[in-house]
């Protein structure tokens, strides 16, 4: 039969009955005649706690100070949680053996707790899977050149879990979470939002970028690069539900549009809460000036996101971008420390209180006065744009926090996405 990858997230794994369960469902799959790699977050809570021991240590001084220190630390949920399910599938009957990543090993480069994977070699895995084992692998974590245990960064099992898949060519690779699959939006604020039965990679991955948590970015971005066949599917249905069943539930990323998809202009509405906006104000409008400012920001190893630069006014410009909130204060100090004095700029400001809210569908390809309508939606509203940016299948705005769930509720309903499909 075929090479099946399961990743199981942290809720799914939170408890020694959940752990269980997770463990029956592995078994009927393997039984069923499947060679199992099987790539299991840390208990739900559990990364959190750790970091946050870290924190009543060390409260003064911003991770980076202790990152490796912090990688080490983090790295042990999963390595707990692996080994938990590989002692439950044991007591079910069945071979197993679990890993830490270093001892795949799964290589990484050193950029601690936002490590990137580099190569796998899974020579050892697949000596046990011809042994008839079924192998767990830690998620979130590697090792780097220098033999140091690295994390992925948040919601790093999901790209552990493909990136396996992708070097071992598995058949697929099922990504169980606490929800059924991808829904049009976050049914916590819109309770009408549907569960799409398939949704393009390219809009998955633009979901993904854009602030939907079901699957990590850098997941899906591996899933795309190595053409890995991805489903989302919920780990609280019924353990001994028929396998055929299971394999055709939840959402499928597909890689292969269709007329179906083309009906619909927008597929999803997607949202981020974690953003902050940055203002260098005054800024000499000359050539370079973007490198000066995001090159710096980027050597700190940080991840820009929108970005405008304003109409030039008596030779000056004003240039504002948007960063993850928890790098607001770094790159604050940044500017102001190390980049500011050297532009000739009058000032820096910031905002915290921001979000982003992105409309997402491969038929705006086809389709214009898009843009404009969720524009017109947003001023009925009374709601402000602050920035826009753009691509082929999406349009995001970001706007004052306060209003994100209106935005959501208006926009969803604008583009009749509680309407199933024909």
């Amino acid at each position: 039969m075929a090479l099946i990858v399961h990743k199981y997230g942290g809720t799914s794994m939170g408890s020694t009955e959940r752990i269980r369960n997770v463990a029956k469902r592995v078994a009927k799959w393997a039984r069923a005649g499947h060679q199992m790699v099987v790539v299991p977050s840390a208990m739900s809570g559990e990364t959190n706690r750790l970091l946050g021991l870290a924190k009543e240590l060390a409260p003064a001084k911003p991770g980076d100070a202790y990152s490796r220190e912090l990688d080490m630390l983090a790295s042990t949920g999963e390595q707990a949680s692996s080994a938990l399910l590989a002692i439950a599938l044991q007591t079910e009957g069945l071979e197993s053996v679990s890993y830490a990543g270093w001892q795949v090993p799964i290589r990484t480069n050193s950029a601690y707790t936002k490590a990137r994977i580099e190569s796998i070699d899974d020579l050892r895995v697949r000596k046990d899977l011809e042994a008839g084992k079924v192998v767990i692998v830690t998620g979130f974590q590697g090792i780097d050149e220098h033999g140091h245990i690295t994390t992925l960064g948040r919601g790093g099992s999901d790209t552990s879990a493909v990136a396996v898949a992708a070097a071992m060519k598995a058949a697929e690779c099922l990504i169980y979470t606490d929800v059924d699959g991808v829904y049009t939006t976050d049914p916590r604020v819109v309770p009408e939002a549907r569960r799409l039965d398939k949704v393009s990679f390219e809009e998955m991955l633009e979901m993904a970028s854009l602030g939907s948590k079901v699957l990590q970015i850098r997941s899906v971005e591996f899933a795309g690069k190595y053409k890995v066949p991805l489903r989302v599917l919920s780990s609280f249905t019924p353990w001994d539900i028929d396998i055929a069943e299971e394999a055709a539930s939840g959402t499928l990323i597909t890689f292969e549009e269709d007329e179906h998809m083309e009906q619909a202009v927008v597929s999803g509405i997607a949202f981020n809460r974690d953003e902050a906006k940055i203002s260098v104000l005054g800024v000499p409008d000359k050539p370079g000036i973007a490198y000066q400012i995001l090159g710096a920001v980027a050597d700190a190893n940080i991840e820009v996101d929108v970005i405008i630069q304003n109409l030039s006014k008596d030779g000056a410009t004003d240039f504002s971008f948007t960063v993850h909130r928890n790098d607001y204060a770094k790159t604050i100090d940044l500017l102001k420390d190390k980049v500011l004095p050297s532009l000739g700029a009058s000032e820096v400001v910031g905002d915290a209180k921001i979000c982003k809210v992105s409309i997402v569908g491969i038929g705006m390809r086809s389709h214009v006065g898009v843009a404009s309508k969720m524009f017109r939606v947003l001023s009925e509203e009374g709601i402000n744009i602050q920035m826009i940016s753009t691509s082929e299948i999406k349009t995001s705005v970001v706007i004052d926090e306060k209003y994100m769930e209106l935005a959501v509720r208006a926009l969803h309903r604008a583009f009749d996405l509680d309407q199933p499909k024909l």
